[in-house]
């Protein structure tokens, strides 16, 4: 599989060229479009229902598309749904963290979970469960606005808010905290942070959606 992005960074745009027999999974509406030979097929996750209903509590779909090239090469364009970049992540063995929504495709060979029992209990009570993208091949993780990587040497430590975490590996080490007198959020109640202690890395977006979304609300006619 081959892959390129254009229009970075505000309109991500991405392109995956697949050779015979290759698959892409992606999220619905993550399609702009493909070549005729591709074949496109709705299931849940690799892992099961079970898995995809934990994934949909992630924030994720509880459906995923599967894209396939059934001859020669083919195409498939992706796009995130909020205007921003898309990153490219490569798993070898391993497991990269998204927050809710950040999951825009993977190749073959990785699975999608949520391990909300394996992560720390505050997560859940601030309703952000995280997906867990595990194994070996290309995960591609979308934000709204710019991104920006977090690298972190051993012992020292960097605090996130929550809304503008994407995504962390899983050799980061991190707490959870409330902060008070930070802004409310929609998903995640009212000023969580995330304080990382490296060595590891994690990824976050330059904007908030939520903020943008309230700074809008007042503004729009009142349709009551």
């Amino acid at each position: 599989m081959q892959y390129e992005f254009s229009h970075r960074p505000s309109y991500t745009h991405l392109t995956v060229t697949l050779d015979r027999g290759e698959s892409i999974i992606a999220e619905p509406g993550a399609m702009v479009g493909h070549s005729a030979n591709v074949s496109v097929e709705t299931g849940t996750s690799r892992d099961g229902l079970l898995s995809s209903a934990k994934s949909m509590l992630g924030g994720e779909s509880l459906f995923t598309n599967q894209f396939t090239v059934e001859n020669a090469p083919g195409t498939v364009t992706f796009a995130p749904p909020t205007p921003g970049d898309v990153m490219p992540h490569e798993l070898e063995d391993e497991t990269l963290y998204s927050t809710d929504g950040a999951f825009l495709a993977a190749t073959e060979g990785i699975d999608i979970d949520s391990e909300v029992g394996g992560l720390k209990s505050v997560l859940s009570e601030a309703s952000l469960m995280p997906l867990a993208l595990k194994g070996t091949g290309t995960a591609f993780i979308d934000a709204y606005g710019g991104l920006e990587k977090l690298e972190l040497a051993a012992g020292e430590s960097y605090v996130l808010d929550n809304e503008h975490l994407v995504a962390w590996d899983d050799e980061i080490d991190y707490e959870t905290r409330r902060v008070g007198g930070l802004k409310s959020t929609l998903l995640s109640g009212e000023g969580l942070v995330f304080e990382f202690t490296g060595p590891g890395t994690a990824w976050y977006q330059t904007r908030d959606l939520d903020s943008f979304v309230g700074m809008l609300a007042p503004r729009m006619p009142n349709q009551g």
